[in-house]
């Protein structure tokens, strides 16, 4: 915890870090560690989750009790916020774009055609409502490239700055003050991991349960680690909320690749700071650190 966060200041509430994606299993699957740290240092934790995951596939036996794929990621999302202690779940109400160059890109519903206006006007509002400190989403290139991923990244990236040009030298209007990206990679150590997948029997190019991750395209675009948040505490937590997510191969933390990836990284997320500037060769072990807290008078 920062020194800021020690300090004595009487805070009117406590601190809030937004986290905005695109489907229900992202937050366990990505940042989960980071996300149950917060939480469980009593910050309120928000995730903005742009759809219900309605492209996923799933197994059968899985759906039995569930009008849909999304009434049941829904659910498992909801099992996940509990256990990594999330405050609040919103959904934007977006349609799962599916994979790119794929048909469900061209649903009117979906994520992938909506107006990046509106998309960003809904996360104003709820940055309004919930006032972050600290905002998370993807990189620019979403990850992996998938559509919907890259279009909460330039939404999120929008919501933030378009607060950050209103409310310049307006007293009284609130703005978050730090934007993130998820997720930076290890260096060459993961790379020579990918390179070495077909010798495990692994295709580095239909990673995951649907087999729609392509690892190479992970690898070939380098993001700048500016913020390292360790997670060891509370890492049987981010274990459990991933477990929630059955439908889309919640297990596979037990799984080859999962215990390298967890060793490679050392139970740390890392991140990519895009506003304020960051200083040049420093790493943040806290993602609140220097953030100005408000004062009752």
């Amino acid at each position: 915890m920062s020194s800021l966060q020690k300090s004595k200041l009487i805070t009117q509430k406590p601190q809030c870090l937004m986290v905005v994606l695109a489907h229900p299993d992202d937050e366990s699957f990505g940042m989960g560690g980071t996300l149950a740290l917060y939480a469980s240092r009593g910050l309120e934790v928000r995730l903005v989750c742009a759809t219900r995951g309605e492209v996923g596939e799933v197994e059968p036996d899985l759906l039995q009790g569930f009008k849909s794929v999304a009434d049941l990621r829904v659910r498992e999302l909801s099992c996940a916020a509990k256990k990594l202690g999330l405050t609040s779940v919103d959904y934007l109400g977006y349609r799962d774009s599916g994979m790119q160059g794929s048909s469900e890109n061209k649903n009117p519903k979906s994520l992938y055609l909506a107006p990046l206006e509106k998309v960003a006007e809904k996360i104003v509002i709820l940055i309004k409502k919930y006032q972050p400190q600290v905002m998370i989403t993807f990189d620019p290139a979403g990850g992996y490239l998938h559509p919907d991923h890259v279009a909460v990244n330039r939404a999120a990236e929008k919501a933030f700055f378009m607060l950050q040009k209103k409310n310049a030298g307006k007293v009284g209007n609130y703005r978050p003050q730090k934007l993130f990206y998820f997720h930076t990679m290890p260096g060459g150590v993961f790379k020579y991991f990918v390179k070495l997948m077909p010798l495990l029997g692994m295709n580095p190019r239909q990673f995951g349960k649907n087999k729609d991750i392509d690892l190479t395209q992970i690898i070939s675009r380098e993001f700048p680690t500016h913020a390292r948040i360790n997670y060891r505490d509370v890492a049987e937590l981010r274990d459990q909320a991933a477990a929630c997510h059955a439908s889309q191969g919640g297990g596979r933390f037990t799984n080859l690749f999962m215990q390298i990836l967890d060793k490679f990284f050392g139970n740390n997320d890392t991140f990519m700071r895009a506003y304020p500037q960051p200083v040049k060769g420093y790493i943040e072990k806290d993602l609140f650190e220097g953030i100005l807290l408000k004062v009752k008078e």
